[in-house]
C-alpha cells in the first residue's frame, strides 16, 4: 500500500505541474521579421508601405487627378506650330481663249518648291455645356476613385486585423494543446504506475496511450494553423506568405463593447462608410457624362487664326494669315451621337441601381456586425464559465480516479471536455476582437 500511495503521490504532483499554464512547453523561439517581432500597428503600417493594391488604388487616384485637367484642356486655345516642305506639279487647267502674249499657255505647272511655317490656333466658344459637364464626370470620378482608394485601405486594415487575431489565436491553441498533451501524458505515468501497483488493467494504460498519440495529432494540427495564419498575415500585409514572421499579441483583456442602438450604427454606416461616397460619385459622373452627350449633339461655335509664311525659298518670306469664326452642325454621324447619349443614360440607370444596392449592403453590414459583436461579448462569459466547471471537474474526477473511485474513461473524458472548453475559450477571445473590428469597419470608424 506504501508504494501504491508512493506512485499516486507522485502522478499527482506530475498532474498538477502539468495542469500550470506554460509548464512541459519549451518557450517558443522568437522568429522576428526583421529585428523584433510584430504590433497590430507595425503590420499596419507595413501594408500601408508595401501592399500593392494599395500602391494601385494611389495610382487610380493619381490617373484620375490627371484626367481632370485633360477634361479641362478643350477649354483653352490650342496652339500648333506647323511647317513643311513640298515639291509639286499640277495640270493647269486655264480658261478657254486666255492668252499670254508672245508666250505659249503651260499646260503644266511646276516642278515648284512649296516651303512654308506658321502658327494656328483653334478655341471652341460656346458648346452648349459638352465641355463643363466633361470637367464634372472627371470630379466626380476623382472623388469616387478617393473614396475607392479609401474603401480598399479599410478592406485591407480589416484583413490585417483579421490575420493578425487569427495568428495570435492559433498561437494561443497551440499552447493548449501543448498543455492537453502534457496533462494526457501524466495521466498516462498514472494509469501505468496504478497498473503496476494491481489497482487498474491493461485497458486504462491503453485507452491513455491512444489518448495521447491523440493529444499529438492535436498539437501537430495546432502547429501546422499556425503556419497558415502566419502565411496568411505575410500576405494580408503584402508580403511573400513564406517569410518568417513573428507577431506580439496584445495582453490586456478585451474591453467590453459600448452598447450601440443598431438604428444608430447602421445610420451612423451611412454617413460614413466611403462606399457610400464611392457610389454617390459614381452617379454624378454618370450624370455629368449623360449631359455631355446632350450638348455633344447641339452645334458648335469655334474660332479660329493662323498666321504664317510660304514661299519657293528655304526661308519664306511672304505672309500668309486669316482669323474667324465657324459653326458646326451635325447633320448625320451614323447615329452616333444618339447612341452615345442612350448608352450614358443607361449607364446613369445602372450605377443609380448599383448605389441603391450598395445602400442596402451597407445596412446589412452594420446590423449583423451590431448583433455579432453582441454576440461574441456573450460568449466569451459562457465560454469562461465552462472552463471553469471543467477544471473543477477534473479535478474531482482526478482525485477520485486516483482514490479508486473513478474509471479511467471518466477521467479522460472529463479532460477532453476541459481542453475543447480552453479552446473556446481562446477562440472566443480573439473571435471577439475580430468581431470589433468589423464592427468598426462595418460602420466606418477609423477612416
Amino acid at each position: 500500500m506504501k508504494k501504491i500511495s508512493l506512485l499516486v503521490t507522485l502522478a499527482s504532483t506530475l498532474i498538477a505541474a502539468a495542469g500550470e499554464p506554460g509548464a512541459g512547453v519549451a518557450p517558443p523561439v522568437p522568429r522576428s521579421f526583421g529585428e523584433r517581432a510584430l504590433t497590430l500597428d507595425d503590420c499596419l503600417v507595413a501594408a500601408q508601405r508595401d501592399h500593392p493594391l494599395l500602391a494601385a488604388a494611389q495610382a487610380g487616384v493619381a490617373a484620375a487627378d490627371e484626367a481632370i485637367g485633360e477634361a479641362r484642356a478643350p477649354l483653352y486655345p490650342q496652339f500648333d506650330l506647323n511647317a513643311g516642305y513640298h515639291r509639286w506639279q499640277r495640270r493647269a487647267f486655264l480658261p478657254a481663249g486666255l492668252t499670254i502674249p508672245g508666250r505659249n499657255i503651260p499646260d503644266i505647272i511646276g516642278p515648284l518648291d512649296d516651303w512654308n511655317g506658321g502658327v494656328i490656333s483653334r478655341l471652341t466658344l460656346y458648346d452648349f455645356g459638352e465641355r463643363r459637364a466633361s470637367v464634372e464626370a472627371a470630379r466626380a470620378r476623382h472623388a469616387g476613385a478617393m473614396a475607392d482608394a479609401t474603401t480598399l485601405g479599410a478592406d485591407v486594415r480589416l484583413n490585417i486585423r483579421h490575420a493578425f487575431y487569427a495568428l495570435a489565436a492559433a498561437k494561443e491553441l497551440k499552447v493548449v494543446a501543448d498543455k492537453n498533451l502534457a496533462r494526457t501524458e501524466a495521466h498516462e505515468r498514472l494509469a501505468s504506475a496504478r497498473q503496476l501497483a494491481g489497482a487498474v488493467p491493461q485497458a486504462d494504460v491503453l485507452r491513455t496511450q491512444a489518448e495521447v498519440a491523440n493529444a499529438r495529432l492535436q498539437l501537430i494540427s495546432a502547429e501546422s494553423r499556425v503556419r497558415v495564419a502566419a502565411g496568411r498575415l505575410n500576405t494580408a500585409m503584402g508580403r511573400n506568405a513564406d517569410a518568417p514572421v513573428e507577431i506580439t499579441p496584445p495582453t490586456a483583456a478585451p474591453p467590453p463593447p459600448v452598447r450601440t442602438d443598431v438604428d444608430a450604427a447602421v445610420t451612423r454606416a451611412i454617413a460614413q462608410r466611403p462606399e457610400i461616397s464611392a457610389g454617390e460619385k459614381r452617379t454624378e459622373a454618370a450624370r455629368a457624362a449623360v449631359a455631355a452627350a446632350k450638348a455633344g449633339r447641339a452645334p458648335k461655335l469655334r474660332a479660329d487664326a493662323a498666321f504664317g509664311w510660304r514661299d519657293t525659298g528655304f526661308l519664306p518670306d511672304t505672309q500668309e494669315w486669316q482669323a474667324g469664326l465657324s459653326i458646326d452642325f451635325p447633320l448625320f454621324d451614323g447615329n452616333s451621337r444618339a447612341r452615345r447619349l442612350a448608352r450614358t443614360k443607361a449607364e446613369l440607370a445602372r450605377e443609380e441601381a448599383t448605389f441603391a444596392q450598395r445602400r442596402l449592403q451597407v445596412r446589412e453590414e452594420a446590423w449583423s456586425a451590431a448583433v455579432e459583436l453582441e454576440r461574441a461579448w456573450a460568449a466569451i462569459a459562457a465560454t469562461e464559465a465552462t472552463v471553469r466547471a471543467s477544471e473543477e471537474s477534473l479535478r474531482i474526477v482526478q482525485e477520485r480516479y486516483e482514490r479508486g473511485a473513478a474509471v479511467v474513461t471518466d477521467l479522460l473524458d472529463t479532460q477532453i471536455a476541459l481542453a475543447r472548453a480552453e479552446n473556446g475559450l481562446t477562440e472566443a477571445r480573439w473571435t471577439y476582437l475580430a468581431a470589433r473590428a468589423f464592427f468598426d469597419r462595418a460602420v466606418g470608424a477609423g477612416l
